[in-house]
């Protein structure tokens, strides 16, 4: 039996004429409401006519591109090089005009399974998630089945920058292992008293660059201390409220590793508030090489993820210009670069600062 917009209705808990309005666009809805019948409209399977059922398979020229936050320059990056891999195909016409549309989500994963509904809803013909996932299972799970179905309708499914999902191709980015490297690099350097600046808990990218972190420690004998890892947003102000609350927690910090280039900016700003010397007295690092990166005072030693690389394959396997990887799955390997912000760790007086700046923190 086809599902009726009455269905629709009883299980959003609303009146058929406010899923109508949903489903029109031509008036406004309070969001959570929209999303609760986005969600049964997704969940019924609904299609709102006989020709819209006749047209499901079908696809249209939308390219869909979802990231956290299009101000953020990973984002922007990723979402630019997708787009202008679309438009320079469509100038070729081989594979004929689409065009790009990004949704921004915040990072909230009942606003990416609204952005994936909609998407389905207009039949897109391909779409690209950039950026880290949600690590809670139930959010992950909705999400894997939520892009499962656009699959399945047709939709070319890319994500890049996130871990696999069966039907989806997947570029994913060695978080874990570019931060180990970078991690090893300040250890080499001689540092053993580290603060930790990580990115928003609960999402993959955060977790995979604190793990790389960690097993970098670990393999050198040093312990990690959970005192010193704080977790924020990624961006500057993040950076410069978690240094100044790790400097309070540890004065004897060597070394701030950030979650990334931005976040790294607040750190600097926030030590040289505080009297300390980059990398004279504590050495910084960030993550990503965004293009400031090389431009700062000093300029960041970092690990440069190739994004705009990343983008335009991701654009060209979105339009299917690019033959998908072995497994459907390839990984994008981040770059140790080293600059002027981290350096050996400066000599203490006395044998009691030497044993400090040696030992491990427990």
């Amino acid at each position: 039996m086809a599902v009726t917009l009455a269905d629709v209705a009883a299980r959003a808990r609303v009146s058929p004429a406010t899923v109508s309005r949903v489903l029109s666009g031509k008036y406004p809805v309070a969001e959570p409401t929209r999303a609760r019948v986005l969600r049964a409209v997704d969940e019924l399977e609904y299609v709102a006519n006989g020709p819209a059922s006749a047209l499901a398979a079908a696809t249209s020229d939308l390219v869909g591109i979802v990231v956290a936050d299009i101000a953020d320059p990973f984002f922007g990056i990723l979402a630019g090089a997708v787009q202008s891999e679309i438009s320079a195909a469509g100038r070729a016409g081989g594979a004929g005009e689409k065009l790009p549309v990004v949704c921004s989500t915040g990072g909230r994963t009942e606003r990416e399974l609204t952005c994936l509904t909609l998407l389905q809803r207009q039949r897109a013909a391909a779409v690209v998630v950039a950026g880290g996932g949600a690590e809670r299972p139930e959010d992950a799970a909705a999400v894997a089945a939520k892009l499962a179905r656009l699959a399945a309708s047709g939709t070319r499914v890319v994500l890049c920058g996130r871990p696999p999902v069966a039907d989806a191709v997947t570029l994913a980015f060695d978080h874990r292992g570019g931060a180990r490297r970078l991690t090893e690099h300040l250890l080499s350097l001689g540092h053993r008293r580290f603060g930790y600046v990580a990115g928003p808990p609960g999402r993959t990218t955060t977790g995979d660059r604190l793990a790389g972190h960690r097993a970098a420690l670990a393999a050198a004998g040093v312990g990690h201390s959970a005192r010193l890892v704080l977790h924020g947003p990624y961006d500057r102000a993040s950076g410069y409220a978690a240094t100044v609350e790790l400097l309070r927690r540890d004065p004897g910090l060597t070394a701030v590793v950030a979650a990334n280039d931005t976040v790294a900016l607040g750190v600097c700003a926030a030590l040289r508030d505080q009297g300390r010397r980059v990398p004279g007295d504590v050495s910084v690092a960030g993550f990503d090489d965004l293009p400031f990166s090389r431009d700062a005072a000093p300029a960041l030693t970092t690990v440069r993820l190739p994004l705009r690389e990343a983008g335009a394959r991701a654009g060209r396997l979105a339009l299917g210009r690019e033959e998908r990887p072995p497994g459907g799955v390839a990984t994008v390997r981040g770059e140790l670069v080293a600059r002027a912000s981290t350096a050996p760790p400066r000599p203490q007086g006395g044998d009691a600062d030497r044993a400090n700046r040696l030992t491990p923190i427990t």
